[in-house]
């Protein structure tokens, strides 16, 4: 056992596999892949997880100036009643403050995040593979953001529209704080990695994971994925707001289709 863990190889190193259309991808030479003790990867692992922490504290400044005015913009949104939202604890409001100061950091510190993940893996990927993972990063980030944009202003106010107005002769909206940026987290950020799904899909495809006729043969599981991703982000059981993210979420994957098939393999 011992001899086994003293040398720990970095994911990614591939043998050559052929393709649907029987063409075969060999690495660039084995000095493009490193090998690492486990101690070495324990070790690389604290570094990336250091500059993911301090990318996130440094952002946290700014998520703590931005936390009133975003929690202002979430209430009357929402349509919270005059006397504000609503917290059953003392603590409830300033936990709820950090909360989303915590969530603007994350969101904001997120190119640094993906590219701290990806430089831990990188060793395990050809020169070439590792240039175009690099090259995705920010398409991975302004994906995220503008899933996140599109969550906010297009589903979550219809969302709402929904709720407040189900039983209103009988039910009175005065929602909770937690219950509340619960509510928004959950739909934003699930929206939002649905919307990384093209650049994902193309970087799969540059680096020979998958080409486009394998994306494009499973159409039909990738529907039906996309409409249980939408019952499972949608709060609500209404089939309108269910197909407002899972239309959008299919038309990404059909995206990410047609960028797979412009992604020439980079050891082709």
């Amino acid at each position: 056992m011992a001899s086994i863990l003293n040398r720990v190889p970095y994911l990614g190193k591939r043998r050559a596999d052929p393709e649907p259309d029987g063409e075969y991808f060999e690495p660039e030479g084995p000095e493009s892949f490193g090998e690492m003790t486990l101690q070495e990867h324990l070790e690389e692992l604290r570094t990336r997880m250091l500059y993911s922490s301090v990318a996130i504290l440094i952002a946290l400044v700014a998520g703590l100036a931005l936390s009133f005015p975003v929690l202002n913009m979430i209430a009357e949104q929402a349509r919270v009643p005059a006397e504000g939202i609503q917290v059953i604890n003392p603590t409830e409001g300033f936990v709820t403050f950090f909360k989303i100061a915590i969530y603007i950091a994350i969101a904001l510190a997120m190119p640094i995040l993906v590219y701290q993940l990806v430089a831990f893996v990188a060793p395990g990927l050809t020169r070439s593979e590792r240039t175009y993972v690099y090259r995705a990063i920010p398409f991975v980030a302004l994906s995220f953001a503008f899933g996140l944009a599109f969550a906010f202003f297009v589903v979550i106010p219809r969302a709402l529209d929904y709720l407040e107005g189900f039983g209103s002769g009988t039910f009175g909206w005065n929602p909770r704080a937690e219950d509340l940026i619960s509510f928004y987290l959950r739909l934003m950020l699930g929206i939002g990695i649905l919307f990384e799904l093209p650049p994902f899909m193309f970087v799969l495809a540059k680096i020979g994971v998958v080409n486009h006729r394998r994306l494009a043969s499973i159409r039909k599981f990738a529907f039906v994925g996309c409409m249980i991703a939408a019952a499972i982000i949608t709060p609500t059981p209404d089939p309108f707001n269910m197909m407002l993210v899972a239309i959008p979420a299919y038309m990404l994957y059909e995206l990410g289709v047609i960028l797979a098939r412009f992604a020439r393999p980079t050891n082709s």
